[in-house]
């Protein structure tokens, strides 16, 4: 298996947070709290990367399993949970995600900043296929740029960033280069309620957004 972030794997959470200001952070922890996760819940991230959301789902008692393509980043990973959270057990999975074929075994599958990789006939792929690895009423959370909207300007600047980050990753990682996706659309579209959405601001613009969606049961 190639890895495509054999490079730009290693700084990857340096060039979010000098990205971000730490918001994609903030955002991919979103939706972890005692509210949403449980002891003993079953969860599943999908392209994990260096992994501090996995590591905040395990510290609240979940049963994590992390899934990356990349070596590097499971190495990222592995290297964050010595460092931060090393009585934590975590099982990490290296391989494609659609190769994972625990359909309907968690009650939660997270896919922050992962769908994007992907043109969006893929990530359409992926997305119904993270929707089958959860239970009959499982939560889904996609966390990832905003779609553009407010004014011209504010749609403009939204864009622009986009553009500038996507460029980077398909460059360097060979990523999809796309239009910022509309994922509760899409999550909709695939038969999931969305039940709650939260917007992190750069500059005073909503940027990021943390989504979550319900199976029905």
């Amino acid at each position: 298996m190639r890895d495509k972030y054999k490079y730009i794997g290693p700084v990857y959470d340096f060039l979010s947070n000098l990205y971000s200001g730490k918001n994609i952070h903030r955002c991919k922890t979103a939706m972890l709290d005692v509210e949403t996760v449980q002891p003993g819940d079953r969860i599943l991230f999908a392209g994990v990367g260096h992994g501090r959301d996995a590591i905040r789902a395990a510290e609240l008692g979940a049963e994590v399993t992390v899934v990356d393509l990349s070596e590097t980043m499971l190495r990222k990973f592995a290297e964050a949970q010595e460092k931060e959270a090393p009585h934590l057990t975590i099982r990490r999975i290296h391989s494609d995600i659609m190769k994972v074929d625990e359909f309907e075994q968690y009650d939660m599958v997270v896919a922050n900043f992962f769908l994007n990789v992907f043109d969006e006939d893929m990530m359409v792929r992926v997305l119904e296929h993270l929707i089958r690895l959860g239970k009959a009423d499982a939560r889904v959370v996609v966390g990832d740029f905003s779609y553009p909207t407010g004014n011209l300007l504010s749609r403009m600047f939204k864009k622009l960033y986009w553009y500038m980050a996507v460029f980077i990753f398909w460059l360097f990682a060979n990523n999809a280069f796309h239009k910022i996706y509309n994922y509760p659309e899409h999550m909709q579209r695939l038969g999931l309620q969305v039940t709650d959405k939260k917007h992190f601001k750069l500059l005073n613009m909503n940027c990021y957004w943390s989504i979550l969606g319900r199976k029905q049961a």
